[in-house]
């Protein structure tokens, strides 16, 4: 399945250097938060709607060993993926640019999004 997480390219970039990702909001929620396609625009809208600039990592679930489990952990009546550890940078298959549409707010298509490392 693929998840999406939406992050600074800093970040993402850190993590590649290390080969693992784990956002600061680990420490406080125990997991790291990821959003299915058809989310990722709101969610870009409502927690960082100040970003200046964002990327969507797109990950393929089945390789990341850490559990995953699909829940509405805050009792808003949708229910989002979360993966509760670290997650291997290898387990990225595209980062997705996060744009602005004409009236300034977060798009997401899923469209013409770059690999995530040469080859694949």
């Amino acid at each position: 399945m693929r998840i999406f997480h939406i992050v600074a390219p800093s970040e993402w970039a850190a993590a590649g250097q290390r080969g693992s990702y784990s956002p600061a909001a680990y420490a406080a929620d125990g997991f790291v938060h990821f959003s299915f396609a058809d989310q990722v625009a709101r969610v870009a809208n409502a927690r960082y709607r100040d970003a200046p600039e964002l990327v969507v990592v797109e990950v393929d679930s089945d390789e990341v060993p850490a559990p995953l489990r699909i829940e509405d952990t805050y009792g808003a009546g949708e229910r989002f993926p979360h993966v509760y550890g670290a997650v291997p940078t290898s387990a990225a298959v595209a980062v997705h640019p996060l744009e602005r549409d004409a009236f300034g707010e977060w798009a997401f298509s899923g469209d013409a999004g770059a690999p995530a490392r040469p080859g694949r």
